[in-house]
């Protein structure tokens, strides 16, 4: 049974599932749980180290995003662990063995306490991404100033490419470029914002999945 330390999302000694928790100089990390020798090819252990081998290429691709996004929940652990962790306790990967992948809709590249974007919407064209939200400034916590981080994942290709810092939630639109070869393919996209000091970020929103 593995013990959680500092909330849901922060570090934790012992098993969780497949993944083992431990911490070096005071620094969190996570590992794939090692098995005995006759459990090591069961279904079930094969299972196990499909998902997360998954969890870890996703974040792996996103992490320069994700460094932004769980900023505030990566406490004695790396950002990406963060986000790991918050994969496998909230279910975000789907489909069976061995064909797995991320939940584009419920997983979060982003996680926080700001206020998030209002109305957001998202259109590819030739190889250019325009995000648009409406400027919900003075609501809440949100501010004229917050940074936009605006996130495309290629599903097919898996790679990613993001803009952070072009834009600000009174903006209400961010358009940048994305490469020429990722037309026809299944993209999907977020959009979050993070406070002008960068401690405060946004729960990231899906915008769906869209044709590159």
């Amino acid at each position: 049974m593995g013990n959680i330390k500092q909330g849901i999302l922060g570090g934790f000694s012992g098993t969780v599932g497949p993944v083992v928790g431990s911490s070096w100089k005071g620094i969190s990390y996570m590992r794939g749980k090692a098995q005995n020798v006759k459990d090591r090819n069961s279904l079930a252990q094969k299972k196990q180290r499909q998902k997360f081998a998954v969890a870890i290429k996703f974040i792996s691709v996103v992490t320069p995003y994700i460094n932004y996004g769980y900023k505030n929940y990566a406490v004695k652990q790396t950002c990406g662990n963060a986000a790991v962790s918050y994969i496998f306790k909230n279910n975000c990967i789907i489909g069976e063995y061995p064909d797995y992948s991320i939940d584009y809709q419920t997983i979060k590249v982003a996680l926080g306490q700001l206020r998030k974007a209002e109305n957001p919407t998202v259109v590819l064209t030739s190889g250019t991404a325009s995000f648009n939200w409406s400027d919900n400034s003075g609501n809440g916590n949100a501010q004229a100033g917050d940074i936009a981080m605006a996130l495309l994942y290629n599903k097919d290709k898996k790679e990613a490419e993001y803009d952070i810092g072009n834009a600000t939630r009174a903006d209400g639109a961010l358009t940048f470029s994305y490469p020429s070869g990722w037309q026809g393919d299944n993209v999907v996209a977020y959009l979050s914002f993070m406070s002008e000091d960068g401690k405060l970020v946004a729960d990231s929103e899906y915008l769906g999945e869209i044709a590159g």
